[in-house]
């Protein structure tokens, strides 16, 4: 019986999830625009106060909305990088053949950005992607050298000019993962291969060259595939 009203409960919250959407989608709710009362809203969508306060904190959860303190509950600006913030979560947590995934998804996108990003980079920001590079080639300390290769591929990302694309790529780019790489590659004397990697991408980048980029891009994260495929599968 608690299981079944559970069940109940939660179907009316998750129809009050996508009413809520449907109402920012429609233009009702503005992004940065303040939601009517929990009282009013669950009246107008005839819903229980209860299920309209889950299905707020579900939202507020994907950064839909934001609460502020003595002022009430908010749409959010709805930027792609609050939106998928989450994403960064699953990549931190994600082991093994689902992590194998994700960096497929991230070798396709990894591409596709640094392809565009040869097309459209400016001086200034060639230059910050060339200085990331020449810290990262200046030293064998993991963690300065996890700090630019973070620097590097983001800076790339934004040149590319989509946001949506840069705030995935950003989220598929986990800190986590991204250090144990770098672990293993200092276990296995690799720094110099994978330096020889960032050179490339940065050459293409600079001969405004976007088939080059994106093969080069596409080969660095393959590499890192192949090195995780190593450590999942076995010799």
């Amino acid at each position: 019986m608690e299981q079944q009203v559970s069940a109940q409960k939660s179907t009316v919250t998750q129809r009050a999830i996508e009413q809520i959407k449907a109402m920012i989608a429609e233009g009702l709710l503005e992004p940065g625009g303040r939601l009517p009362t929990e009282r009013d809203l669950a009246a107008q969508l005839g819903i229980s106060r209860s299920s309209m306060r889950e299905a707020i904190r579900a939202l507020t959860v994907l950064g839909v909305l934001e609460a502020r303190h003595g002022s009430g509950i908010y749409v959010t600006q709805l930027e792609a990088g609050d939106l998928l913030e989450t994403f960064g979560v699953v990549a931190d947590l994600s082991r093994g053949p689902r992590l194998l995934e994700l960096l497929e998804v991230r070798r396709v996108l990894e591409s596709t950005a640094t392809a565009l990003a040869a097309a459209r980079i400016t001086d200034e920001q060639l230059a910050v992607v060339e200085g990331h590079l020449r810290a990262m080639e200046a030293t064998d300390d993991p963690e300065e050298i996890l700090l630019h290769d973070l620097a590097f591929h983001r800076e790339i990302a934004a040149a590319a000019g989509n946001g949506t694309m840069a705030a995935i790529l950003e989220g598929l780019s986990s800190r986590t993962f991204r250090a144990r790489v770098w672990r293993g590659y200092e276990q296995e004397d690799a720094f110099a291969r994978t330096r020889r990697e960032h050179a490339r991408i940065h050459r293409a980048l600079a001969a405004r060259d976007p088939e080059a980029a994106r093969c080069a891009a596409a080969a660095h994260v393959g590499e890192v595939e192949q090195w995780l495929r190593g450590q999942v599968e076995g010799p």
